[in-house]
C-alpha cells in the first residue's frame, strides 16, 4: 500500500534528525540562517509575547524567538517528529521560555486566539495541505497577530529557476549522501521543494487563509521567501 504524504514525512524526519542541523548548513551554504535573521528584523517581535514555531524540528527558529521574547515571554515549538523533537530538546535547555510539543500542524492543540506570533520555517511544504496549516495557524494567533512562513520558493527569474532545480534535484541528494549517509532522504525533500507553490500563490493562499496585509520578501533570487500576514481584529 502506497505511503500518505503525512506518513513519509514522518518517516524521512525520524531518520535524517541527527544530521538535519549540519546538513540544513551544508544544503544552503548556510544562508538560511541569514534568511531567518532578516525574516525576524522585518517582525521586530516585542519582548514578554506568547510566540509558536510550527514544524519547530530541532528547534532553531524557536530559539531565535526566544530571545527576541525575553525571560517574561513564552515560545512553544511543535513538531511531528519525535526524534527532531530529542535533538531541539538538547538545545533548548538553557531557555525555560521554551516548551517542545510533540503534535501535528494540521490539528494545532492549543485554543483560538493564543499566540502573539505563528512562525513555520522550512515546514510547510512538507504538510498534506498547505491551506489548512495557514487556517490553523490563523485560528491560534491573537486578532491582529502575526503569521510569518520563511520557505523554500520557485524563482521567477529566467535560468535562475533551472538552476536551483537541477542544484535541489541531483546535487542536494550527493551532498545527503555524502554527509548524512541519506540520498534516498534528501531525494525526496527536493521534490517537495519543487511541487511548492510560488510566492504570488502562497501569498493567495494566506489571504484565503483569512490572514490580511500579506506581503512576501524574496531572498537570493527566489530561492526561498517570507510570507507575512496579520489575523483581522474583528
Amino acid at each position: 500500500m502506497a505511503k500518505t504524504k503525512e506518513e513519509h514525512v514522518h518517516e524521512v524526519f525520524e531518520s535524517i534528525s541527527e544530521n538535519y542541523d549540519k546538513m540544513n548548513g551544508v544544503i544552503s551554504f548556510q544562508m538560511h540562517v541569514g534568511w531567518r535573521n532578516d525574516t525576524m528584523k522585518h517582525m521586530a517581535v516585542k519582548p514578554g509575547s506568547k510566540a509558536l514555531d510550527v514544524c519547530c524540528g530541532t528547534a532553531d527558529w524557536t530559539i531565535a524567538l526566544a530571545h527576541a521574547v525575553g525571560e517574561n515571554g513564552e515560545v512553544k515549538g511543535l513538531d511531528f517528529s519525535q526524534n527532531m523533537l530529542k535533538v531541539g530538546e538538547q538545545k533548548v535547555k538553557p531557555y525555560p521560555q521554551i516548551e517542545l510539543i510533540h503534535g501535528n500542524a494540521m490539528e494545532l492543540p492549543f485554543p483560538d486566539n493564543t499566540f502573539d506570533y505563528v512562525t513555520i520555517g522550512f515546514g510547510l511544504r512538507n504538510v498534506p495541505d498547505y491551506l489548512q496549516v495557514l487556517k490553523e495557524m490563523n485560528r491560534v494567533v491573537k486578532p491582529g497577530g502575526m503569521v510569518v512562513c520563511l520557505e523554500t520558493s520557485q524563482s521567477e527569474i529566467p535560468g535562475y529557476r533551472q538552476l536551483f532545480r537541477f542544484y535541489f534535484k541531483y546535487i542536494m541528494p550527493i551532498f545527503g549522501k555524502i554527509f548524512a549517509k541519506s540520498y534516498k532522504e534528501y531525494s525526496w525533500l527536493q521534490e517537495s521543494a519543487n511541487d511548492f507553490p510560488g510566492m504570488k500563490k502562497l501569498a493567495a493562499m494566506f489571504q484565503q487563509a483569512g490572514l490580511e496585509k500579506v506581503t512576501y520578501k524574496a531572498y537570493s533570487g527566489g530561492a526561498a521567501a517570507m510570507h507575512m500576514g496579520f489575523k483581522k481584529i474583528r
